[in-house]
């Protein structure tokens, strides 16, 4: 108590002018209606910015939670949509299902000939080689490695990657690869020259693989030119995925692989 006393007889002359500025103040607002009326205004504007900040802080933390929701959702119809029928010419039905696993992009290059892409999800999450990595727009890539926490994935910006891939319009496939050169374009191969082409054409892919489902884009083709023997088209494809540029990628499982290697082994 005697140590309040001492703080104010200390500071009295600071408190003094403290409570006659605030009693002028208020004084000054009361009597004259255009400084009531502004600093009614200036109250309510900061009142009304502290609440923007909080709501704003508030909604930063909501929209990852949303987020996170809204990649599961998509997560789970992505998987409904990849999941489809087909029949072996042995009248075999067989159910070709595939789950989804969504993942964050945690590194990614696209300047180099051989690019790659690392994951945040890894054997601990049943993560293994051989999986494809897809997006809202695209392909992505294919697992080649993995350790407990996260895996690396082969982009299609790699010149070692092959994939089937198929002119959406007609279903004459070949094979995607890329050319190292421009990240916006890979090329398509082993398309005859009797097939008719246009700039436009859809290009996704074919299904023939166990790692990727039939008909996911790929891209456009943007050229095309016959090769040395002129007998196949080497066919420039723009991406739909911007490869520069990826968060938020989906790993594609078949669950019915071992099955399907079994059935391509009896057909050999």
């Amino acid at each position: 108590m005697q140590q309040l006393l001492n703080f104010f007889f200390k500071n009295r002359t600071l408190i003094l002018f403290l409570f006659l500025l605030s009693l002028s103040f208020g004084l000054t607002i009361n009597s004259q209606d255009y400084q009531k009326s502004k600093f009614i205004n200036s109250s309510a504007w900061v009142s009304g910015s502290i609440h923007t900040l909080f709501s704003d802080i508030g909604d930063y933390f909501y929209l990852k939670k949303e987020n996170a929701l809204l990649l599961a959702e998509n997560n789970r119809l992505k998987s409904r949509e990849y999941s489809l029928s087909i029949t072996s010419s042995e009248t075999l039905n067989l159910k070709k299902e595939y789950k989804l696993t969504p993942a964050a992009v945690v590194k990614n290059s696209y300047g180099f000939l051989n690019n790659y892409l690392t994951l945040d999800k890894g054997r601990n999450d049943q993560i293994r080689e051989d999986l494809g990595v897809v997006n809202s727009r695209g392909i992505v890539g294919i697992i080649d490695k993995t350790t407990s926490k996260f895996s690396r994935v082969i982009s299609i910006l790699n010149t070692k990657s092959k994939v089937n891939a198929k002119l959406k319009k007609n279903n004459y496939f070949g094979s995607l690869e890329w050319n190292g050169e421009n990240p916006r374009l890979v090329q398509l191969y082993d398309i005859q020259d009797l097939v008719k082409l246009n700039k436009g054409d859809t290009i996704v892919t074919s299904g023939y693989s166990s790692i990727f489902p039939e008909n996911i884009p790929i891209g456009a083709i943007a050229a095309f030119k016959l090769n040395d023997t002129k007998d196949l088209y080497i066919i420039d494809v723009a991406l739909f995925n911007d490869m520069t540029n990826l968060r938020h990628v989906h790993i594609i499982e078949n669950l019915n692989k071992e099955e399907l290697q079994i059935l391509s082994t009896q057909d050999e």
